[in-house]
C-alpha cells in the first residue's frame, strides 16, 4: 500500500527494529550460558557475525590501502563463501553483567580470566568456538570490575544494557596501524599513545560510524612478541 499510513509503518518498523535487535543479542548472550553445546554454538555464531558486520565495508574499505591490509594478522581458519572479511582476525567483545558472567564462564569450562591492570575496571575472559568448515567465532566475554562504577563496561551496561561493546582487530604493528589510520584515513583515535592491554598485548582504540549512524567502537590489539 502506497501513500502516508505506508510511510507511517515504515516509520514505525525502523523505530522498532533496535529494540528487537537488543532483544535478540540479549537472548542469545543468555544462550552462551546454555547447558547444550549446540545452543552455545548458535549463540556465539550470531554474536560473532553481528558484531563483524558492523565493521564490514569500512574495514574492506581500509584495506584497499596496501600497507595497512599487510599489517592485519591473517585468519587462519576457513570462512564461508561470500565472507568479504578476508584475512582480519576479529574478536567481538560482549559486555554482560557479573552474574551472567560467571554462568557463561562456568558453563563453557570456566576458562582463565584474563590478566588486567588492576587500574582497568574491567574482568574478562576469552571463548572460541570451531567446527568441520565453520569459521573461528571469537568472543571476549567483559564486565564491569566494580558495578555501578565509572569505568568503560560499567557505563556501557548503564547506559546500553548487555550487548557488543566493541570489535577487536589483530594487527602486527599496532603504533603502525594508528597513524595509518590517523594520517591517511582522517581517524582519531581514543587514547594519543598505544595502551597495554591484557595479557601483555599493546591496543588503541576509535570509533567507526557506518552509514546508518550507528557508532561502533573498535580495538587495534597487538598481541605480545614470541620470545625465541
Amino acid at each position: 500500500m502506497d501513500g502516508p499510513r505506508s510511510d507511517n509503518a515504515q516509520r514505525l518498523a525502523h523505530r522498532d527494529r533496535p529494540e528487537q535487535d537488543s532483544l535478540r543479542t540479549s537472548k542469545y548472550i543468555h544462550l552462551l550460558a546454555d547447558s547444550e553445546p549446540r545452543q552455545r554454538l548458535q549463540a556465539a555464531q550470531y554474536l560473532f557475525n553481528d558484531g563483524s558486520a558492523r565493521i564490514l565495508d569500512w574495514l574492506n574499505s581500509l584495506k584497499r590501502d596496501e600497507e595497512f591490509r599487510t599489517l592485519l594478522v591473517p585468519e587462519t581458519t576457513e570462512r564461508p563463501q561470500g565472507d568479504s572479511t578476508g584475512s582480519a582476525r576479529l574478536t567481538v567483545g560482549v559486555a554482560v553483567l557479573r552474574e551472567n558472567f560467571d554462568k557463561i564462564r562456568a558453563a563453557n569450562g570456566s576458562p582463565s580470566l584474563l590478566d588486567v591492570s588492576s587500574d582497568q575496571d574491567v574482568v574478562e575472559f576469552e571463548l572460541e568456538f570451531s567446527g568441520d568448515s565453520l569459521q573461528a567465532l571469537r568472543l571476549d566475554i567483559l564486565t564491569a570490575r566494580m558495578p555501578g562504577g565509572n569505568g568503560p563496561i560499567a557505563r556501557f551496561l548503564e547506559k546500553f544494557g548487555e550487548g557488543i561493546q566493541q570489535i577487536e582487530i589483530d594487527v602486527t604493528d599496532v603504533d603502525r596501524a594508528t597513524e595509518i589510520l590517523r594520517t591517511r584515513f582522517g581517524i582519531d583515535l581514543i587514547y594519543p599513545q598505544t595502551h597495554a592491554g591484557a595479557n601483555g598485548t599493546r591496543m588503541n582504540f576509535f570509533l567507526v560510524a557506518p552509514p546508518n549512524g550507528k557508532k561502533s567502537l573498535v580495538e587495534l590489539v597487538e598481541q605480545p612478541k614470541a620470545i625465541s
